[in-house]
Formats: structure tokens, sequence, C-alpha cells
């Protein structure tokens, strides 16, 4: 999945330099559609997981603790990086909200504030999946379990889930599942509420 992203962000940067603009509009005229089918692909993962609602009912409230958790601290993470890089907060909260989910952040972003920032949004969230990729067996390891599901965010149910599975117990899947439930759910309104909210 990683190498495939990678692809894709090389073929399009090679494609921005070598076509003429009229192609490229073509292509970028389109971002709103894409991002709408994002978010019909969103609802129908949720849909998909018919379990969900026992799982809620059996770990109660406790099972919100962890998707509350990588939502304040990765928006916290954003206000930091404001701080460190200069970057307004609501730009890099904004960022920060996509808790990995590369694809939707990217455009949402570049609708919002531009090409600039939503290439930004786009490769550190996909370097978030990446490095989530090497923490996990290591956060295993040397933590504990529910901790691996922190670096993955809204990638927990996905791409990252087999990390889950060969690193993690059963329960902790369970709980992975669901927070990239949650975590992809809330991404659109994250970035929507940091743009508006600290601006």
């Amino acid at each position: 999945m990683v190498i495939i992203a990678l692809a894709a962000l090389i073929g399009g940067v090679a494609t921005g330099l070598l076509m003429d603009n009229s192609f490229t509009s073509l292509l970028t005229s389109g971002a709103d559609f894409i991002l709408y089918a994002l978010m019909f692909f969103v609802g129908i993962s949720v849909g998909l997981h018919h379990g969900l609602l026992d799982n809620i009912r059996k770990y109660h409230i406790k099972i919100l603790v962890i998707p509350i958790g990588i939502i304040v601290g990765s928006v916290a993470g954003g206000a930091l990086c404001a701080f460190l890089t200069g970057i307004p907060v609501y730009q890099s909260t904004a960022i920060a909200s996509g808790l990995g989910w590369y694809s939707l952040t990217g455009i949402t972003i570049t609708n919002l504030m531009g090409a600039h920032l939503g290439s930004i949004a786009f490769l550190s969230n996909l370097m978030r999946e990446i490095f989530s990729f090497f923490t996990i067996p290591w956060i295993s390891r040397h933590l504990n379990f529910y901790s691996c599901i922190a670096p993955a965010g809204a990638t927990s149910e996905d791409t990252t889930l087999p990390m889950m599975i060969r690193y993690t117990n059963e329960e902790t899947v369970v709980i992975s599942v669901f927070n990239g439930v949650i975590c992809s759910a809330a991404v659109p309104v994250l970035i929507a509420f940091c743009y508006h909210f600290f601006q």
C-alpha cells in the first residue's frame, strides 16, 4: 500500500511537470467529486462493520478513550508544530487533523487553503502512515498493545490493520477497527473545525 501511494505521488508530480496546463486543469477540476466519493466510501466502510454496535456495548464508553486521545494528541501536535515552524495554528492543526488519512486530507486542505498546504497535508499524513509501519512492532514489544493504535490513527481499520493483527491480540484488533472508523469519520469535521475555529 505504501509503495502504491508513493508511486502515485511520483506519477502525479511527473504528470504535473510534463503535461500542459489544460490537461492538469481538467484533472484537478474533479477534486470535489473525488472528495465526495471518498466520503461515500467512508460511509460504506462504517456500514460494513456489522459487529460495531455489539463491540460498543461490550466495552461501553471505555472504547472511546483511544480515539479521543489520538484526536487530542494529533491536534495538540499540530499546534506545537505551528509554534516550531511559524505556520499559522489553524493551518497546522488542520493538517494534523488528517490523522494519517493522506488522500482525503490532501484534497480537503487543497480546497480550503491551496495546493501548497494541500501537498504538505498529503505528505505529512502519508509519512504518519509509513512511520506507523515501523513503530508498531517496537511499541508492541516495549509499551503495550493499545499504544500501537496511536501512530496508525485513522488507518488502524485498513492499511495498518495487518500490522495490528500480526503484533497485537484479538481484543486490540477489534478496538483498532473501531478507532479507525471513529477517526475516519472525524477527519473532515476536525479539519473544518480547526480551519474555522483557530483562524
